[in-house]
């Protein structure tokens, strides 16, 4: 896949207890890498309503979007793919993890809350995601990580 101009993508940060859900980055078991859940925007939608669509078909949960907290960039130089992903403090309106719903796109096969000791032992990206995720309000801007698969 190549881009002339970067793709936009939501992604959704939701604490529950002071856990963080996260999500199986790759399909088909082909990485051990975790992301906060969400995708590419679509067209004619707004960012708001691309994270809740994004959200409920990776996860079965309805959420409520909240500010913005994380603008973060990443590339692969190689396939010339650039994307920039907007995270959005959010809060669950509706629904629970059920490990049995199913991602329409094949894609998520695993979500799960993780604690900040937690994180310490998976691999996660982008790298700034605890400072997001349990800092102090401000929001963040990570410029250009290199993908990692």
């Amino acid at each position: 896949m190549s881009h002339r101009t970067p793709r936009l993508a939501t992604r959704a940060l939701i604490l529950v207890d002071d856990r963080l859900l996260l999500v199986n980055a790759y399909g088909g078991g082909q990485s051990d890498l975790w992301c906060a859940p969400g995708g590419g925007a679509q067209v004619g939608h707004s960012l708001h309503d691309n994270l809740i669509r994004e959200v409920w078909e990776e996860t079965g949960l309805r959420v409520h979007v909240g500010a913005p907290c994380l603008v973060n960039e990443f590339h692969d130089p190689a396939r010339r793919f650039h994307q920039v992903d907007v995270y959005f403090r959010c809060t669950i309106a509706a629904g629970q993890i059920d490990h049995n719903w199913r991602d329409p796109e094949g894609v998520v096969t695993q979500r799960q809350f993780f604690s900040r000791d937690e994180l310490t032992k998976i691999r996660f990206k982008p790298d700034s995601l605890p400072a997001a995720a349990w800092g102090g309000g401000e929001s963040l801007y990570d410029p250009l990580e290199l993908i990692l698969r």
